[in-house]
């Protein structure tokens, strides 16, 4: 699947840590059905409620769901994965696997993003080629990242926006009313996990983010 900005206009991130036990799959087809742009496969950390085959017959599962909707499916930070369930992207961050060692694993395949927080990284990230876009924040404080980058802000958004040609999702404590600010800063779209995974109208939070 050919990378487009717009992939990134309505872009849900999620794992079975993020939602009730059981209700991973459901949350996730709601949201396909509401029309998100992009889902990002994140399920890590110890809140995870699946095994590592269940995670993988899991990832395999939602995939085919995205594919039968013509959105990306992009895998966080585990190339393995993303090479089983021949995902359409993979996202790494800072500390993750080294960003040029990805690229040149599968940047020829797969769409691939990058975690970039500062005006350094994303300065540092534009001199590597293969990256397809940067996800940038957090613009609020979040509880769904324990080790979230210092808060940047819209200000902080917009900033790193000027110093790249490479389209850049928000990232962070996005909130419905945040969303057309985000869209001013002249970032592509936002990347939520809680304001879906936790909302009891996921159809109108996806129609907010797509409207934005």
């Amino acid at each position: 699947m050919k990378f487009k900005p717009e992939m990134l206009k309505a872009y849900f991130v999620c794992g079975s840590q993020d939602v009730p036990e059981g209700q991973y799959e459901t949350v996730v087809d709601t949201a396909i059905e509401a029309g998100i742009t992009a889902f990002q496969f994140r399920d890590k950390g110890q809140a995870s409620t699946l095994s590592p085959i269940d995670r993988a017959a899991m990832a395999m599962k939602l995939r085919g769901r995205c594919a039968q909707a013509g959105i990306p499916f992009i895998v966080d930070d585990n190339v393995g994965l993303a090479k089983q369930v021949n995902a359409d992207g993979i996202h790494v961050g800072q500390s993750d696997e080294k960003i040029q060692q990805v690229v040149n694993e599968v940047g020829d395949q797969m769409i691939v993003g990058l975690s970039c927080s500062n005006a350094a990284e994303v300065k540092a990230a534009n001199t590597i080629d293969g990256i397809d876009y940067y996800g940038s924040g957090p613009i609020h404080p979040t509880g769904s990242k324990a080790d979230a980058d210092p808060v940047i802000g819209l200000d902080g958004l917009k900033q790193l926006v000027g110093l790249t040609k490479r389209p850049i999702v928000a990232i962070g404590g996005i909130t419905v009313g945040d969303l057309s600010d985000v869209i001013k800063t002249g970032a592509a779209g936002s990347a939520v996990i809680s304001m879906i995974a936790q909302s009891n109208d996921i159809a109108g939070v996806v129609k907010a983010m797509l409207e934005a």
